[in-house]
């Protein structure tokens, strides 16, 4: 018997935020995993039926359980959203129920080792002596630990964390595009 549980609730940060009727701003929420009827039952549903869009739409109003403060999510909520929290939450859909955790592939920018990372803590992904452990990667570099250092060195964080940031995984966004001729840039890259 394995003593391992498995995780079927996902944290999230929307980049930009919902806007109820009141004017509150709804960004931190949470995403379960789809079942097999979450998947089939809307394509019974006639707004579905004669717009596929509206797939997408359903789907996450069935899956996202929690937004704020919001008493219910519901498809209303979810098509009032900005695109740019649709796609997060699209993405963020397909990573869970497809790889069954919330990670992306990114890679060392000194070394080019690859390795996943969680979205939300921006730490390294690895399963203790399973297929994704790195054996050949030092894992208490400060890149890897989190710990800071910012030392310049091949895993220096900093170039980590703003490959996070891009990516929106610590939740701040000041209402604009990254694109301002730095190193950062908009959307996922990996996506």
């Amino acid at each position: 018997m394995s003593d391992q549980t498995l995780q079927t609730e996902f944290e999230f940060t929307l980049p930009r935020g919902y806007v109820d009727d009141d004017g509150t701003l709804h960004k931190e929420g949470r995403m379960r995993l789809a079942t097999a009827a979450d998947e089939i039952q809307p394509l019974q549903d006639p707004k579905v039926q004669s717009n596929q869009s509206y797939l997408t739409i359903t789907l996450l109003g069935r899956v996202v359980t929690e937004l704020g403060t919001l008493e219910t999510v519901d498809r209303s909520v979810i098509e009032n959203l900005f695109v740019t929290d649709l796609e997060h939450l699209q993405a963020m859909y397909e990573r869970i129920n497809n790889r069954g955790r919330n990670t992306v592939v990114t890679g060392c920018p000194e070394c080019g080792h690859e390795f996943e990372a969680d979205v939300m803590s921006g730490m390294p992904h690895t399963t203790e002596g399973g297929p994704d452990a790195d054996a050949d990667v030092d894992h208490s570099s400060p890149a890897v630990t989190g710990d800071g250092g910012g030392d310049g060195g091949p895993h220096d964080d900093t170039a980590f964390e703003t490959a996070m940031t891009r990516d929106g995984a610590d939740g701040a966004d000041d209402g604009e595009d990254a694109d301002s001729g730095g190193e950062l840039t908009t959307g996922n890259p990996t996506e």
